[in-house]
C-alpha cells in the first residue's frame, strides 16, 4: 500500500481528496494544525490517519514516516513559496499540489534540474486550473491549424462554501492588475474586472444562464500563449451564483486600481461568514466552459467544452485531478523532474470520476459568422487589396503594430475637446491595434506610444456604426481595388439623433502601400476646427 502525505487534508479539498485517495487503496496521512480536526475527520476510517504537523517541521516529517508522496491541498498558494516541494527534493519524495496560483505553478520549473537530479516527480496544479482546464483545452485544440483566442470562465454555486484558502486567493486578487496576452502583446488587465455574462449549455442536464464572471489571474494566462499555435489570447473569468456579489466585488476592485486602498487582502477573514449568510440563496450547481476559437482547414470555429455540476457537486472539481496524477506518477508513467499538470492528464482520465458524480460535459463545434466588414460590405469586400482585408479580417482576438503621425488640435478649444475623447498627442508614435470581437461586434483599442483610446464597432442595417464613449457615428463604407473610405452619414447621443451639420468631418481613408495597410483618419468639428489628424500604417501582429 503506498502512503500519501496529505498537507491540508481535513479542509474542504484536502477532506474530499483525502476520501478520493483512500478509496484508491492509498494509506493516507491526514496532516493539518489541529490533531482534534484531523481526527475529527478521520473518524474510524482504516486508510486515514490523523497527524498534527505545521509545514515549517515538513523535513521532519518526511523524514519520519517517509511517505510516497506528498500532497499538498492547504493553501492560500498566492501567499506561499515552494519550501514543501524543496523539501521533498532532498527527501527523495514526489510532490503534487493543487495550486491555481499563477506564479507559484510557473514558478514550480526552477525546480526542475534539482528534481532530475533527485530523480522525483514535481508537478503543481493539479486543480481546475491548469490541468482539467489544460485536458480541456488540448481536447479542443486538436486539428487547429491556429487557435486565435481561448476563453475560459468558473461559476460556483452559491452553496459551495469558500474556506479561508479561497477566500484569501479571492480577495488577494480583487483590483490587482495581471499581465494578459491580447492581440498578440502582453497588456495590463485587472482582477475582478471585464465583468461578462455567460451561459453553459450542457446536454443530459438544463442550461446555466446569466451568471456573472469576471478576471481572475491563473496559470493558464501565461501557459497557453506558449504552447498552442498561433499563441492565442487566453481569458479566464470566475464568479459566484449571486449576482450583487459580483458586482460588490468589481465595485471593490476599483478602490484597489485607483490606489485608494492596497489590497483587499485583510478582509479575506470576512468572506467566509459573509457567505454563510447567504447561503440559503440560490442553487447547488456549478459550472465551467472552455472555448476556443481558431482555423480548421480554412475555415473558422469556434469549439467549446461545457461542464455542469449538479446536486452540490461543484466542489469535486478542483480535486479530481490529484488522484489520477498520483495512480500516474506511482505506475511510473511521469518522468522525473519539475513541471506544472496542466499537460498531465487528457479528458479521459476523468471519466470515471464525473460518470460518479452529477456532472455533464459535452463538447459543440459552431462555424464563425463572416467578419463585420465582410457582411456590410458584401462583394465589395472581396475587392478589397488583401493587405486592408486582413486588417479587417477579426475574429474573436487580434492585433497589428505600425507607426502613426499625429497631427494635433489646431486650437485651444479642440483640444479640450480632443483630450476629453482621449485622441492622441502630436507626434510620431509606436502604434498597437487591439481586435476583439464578439457576438458580431468588434472593438479596437488604439495604442499611441501608450496613450490609449478604444472604440466600438457594429451592423446597422448597411453602415458600420462606431461608438466612441455617448456618441455614434454611422458610415457608407464605399471600397474597391484601391481601397476603402469612410464616409459619415448620422450621429447620435445615446438614442438621440443629432444635426448633420453640427456634425465631425472626417472622411477617413484605408489602402495598401509597399506591402502595407496605410490609414489617414482626419477629425474635425464645424466652428471649431481639427481635433486630430492621425495617418501611418498597421501589419498584422507575427504569429507563430
Amino acid at each position: 500500500m503506498s502512503r500519501i502525505l496529505l498537507l491540508g487534508g481535513y479542509g474542504g479539498f484536502g477532506g474530499r481528496i483525502a476520501r478520493r485517495l483512500a478509496a484508491a487503496g492509498h494509506e493516507v496521512l491526514v496532516a493539518g494544525r489541529s490533531i482534534d480536526k484531523a481526527r475529527a475527520f478521520c473518524g474510524d476510517a482504516p486508510s486515514l490517519m490523523p497527524l498534527a504537523l505545521d509545514r515549517s517541521r515538513i523535513a521532519t516529517a518526511l523524514e519520519e514516516h517517509r511517505p510516497d508522496i506528498v500532497v499538498d491541498a492547504s493553501g492560500p498558494f498566492q501567499a506561499m513559496d515552494h519550501a514543501i516541494a524543496k523539501a521533498c527534493i532532498a527527501a527523495g519524495v514526489h510532490y503534487v499540489d493543487i495550486a491555481d496560483s499563477r506564479d507559484f505553478v510557473c514558478g514550480i520549473g526552477a525546480l526542475d534540474d534539482a528534481a532530475r537530479a533527485a530523480g522525483v516527480i514535481l508537478l503543481s496544479g493539479a486543480s481546475s486550473v491548469p490541468a482539467l482546464s489544460g485536458a480541456a483545452v488540448r481536447h479542443l485544440a486538436q486539428g487547429m491549424d491556429r487557435v486565435r483566442a481561448v476563453e475560459m470562465a468558473i461559476s460556483a454555486s452559491n452553496k459551495a462554501t469558500a474556506g479561508p484558502a479561497v477566500s484569501a486567493a479571492i480577495a488577494g486578487q480583487v483590483g490587482q492588475p495581471l499581465r494578459i496576452w491580447r492581440g498578440q502583446h502582453w497588456a495590463k488587465a485587472f482582477g475582478w474586472q471585464e465583468m461578462r455574462s455567460v451561459q453553459f449549455r450542457c446536454a443530459g442536464t438544463e442550461a446555466i444562464t446569466g451568471r456573472k464572471v469576471a478576471l481572475v489571474d491563473v496559470p493558464d494566462l501565461a501557459l497557453l500563449p506558449e504552447r498552442l499555435a498561433g499563441r492565442p489570447a487566453v481569458a479566464f473569468r470566475a464568479g459566484t451564483e449571486l449576482r450583487f456579489q459580483n458586482w460588490a466585488l468589481w465595485l471593490a476592485s476599483w478602490l484597489v486600481r485607483w490606489r485608494l486602498v492596497a489590497t483587499l487582502a485583510p478582509l479575506a477573514r470576512f468572506l467566509h461568514p459573509l457567505q454563510s449568510l447567504t447561503r440559503s440563496l440560490g442553487s447547488d450547481r456549478s459550472a465551467m466552459i472552455v472555448r476556443l476559437f481558431g482555423d480548421v482547414a480554412g475555415q473558422k470555429v469556434e469549439r467549446r467544452w461545457t461542464l455542469i455540476a449538479d446536486r452540490g457537486d461543484g466542489p469535486e472539481i478542483p480535486t479530481l485531478s490529484v488522484a489520477p496524477i498520483v495512480a500516474r506518477i506511482l505506475s511510473g508513467q511521469e518522468a522525473a523532474g519539475a513541471r506544472d499538470a496542466a499537460e498531465a492528464l487528457t479528458l479521459s482520465d476523468y471519466a470515471d470520476a464525473f460518470e460518479k458524480l452529477a456532472i455533464q460535459h459535452d463538447t459543440a463545434e459552431l462555424p464563425a459568422p463572416p467578419p463585420l466588414y465582410d457582411r456590410i460590405m458584401g462583394d465589395r469586400f472581396g475587392q478589397l487589396p488583401p493587405e486592408v482585408r486582413a486588417i479587417h479580417d477579426v475574429f474573436r482576438d487580434g492585433g497589428a503594430a505600425g507607426e502613426a503621425t499625429v497631427t494635433g488640435a489646431s486650437n485651444p478649444a479642440a483640444a479640450l475637446i480632443a483630450r476629453i475623447v482621449g485622441f492622441p498627442k502630436a507626434g510620431t508614435h509606436r502604434l498597437h491595434v487591439h481586435f476583439h470581437e464578439a457576438d458580431g461586434r468588434e472593438s479596437w483599442t488604439r495604442n499611441f506610444g501608450g496613450r490609449r483610446f478604444q472604440s466600438h464597432l457594429s451592423q446597422r442595417g448597411r453602415w458600420l456604426v462606431e461608438r466612441f464613449g455617448p456618441f455614434r457615428f454611422a458610415f457608407d463604407l464605399p471600397g474597391d481595388a484601391q481601397g476603402l473610405t469612410m464616409i459619415m452619414r448620422r450621429w447620435w447621443i445615446g438614442p438621440l439623433p443629432l444635426p448633420t451639420w453640427l456634425a465631425p468631418r472626417s472622411s477617413a481613408r484605408e489602402w495598401a502601400e509597399g506591402g502595407r495597410f496605410h490609414f489617414d483618419v482626419p477629425i474635425a468639428l464645424p466652428l471649431i476646427g481639427r481635433l486630430v489628424h492621425y495617418r501611418g500604417w498597421l501589419e498584422p501582429a507575427t504569429i507563430r
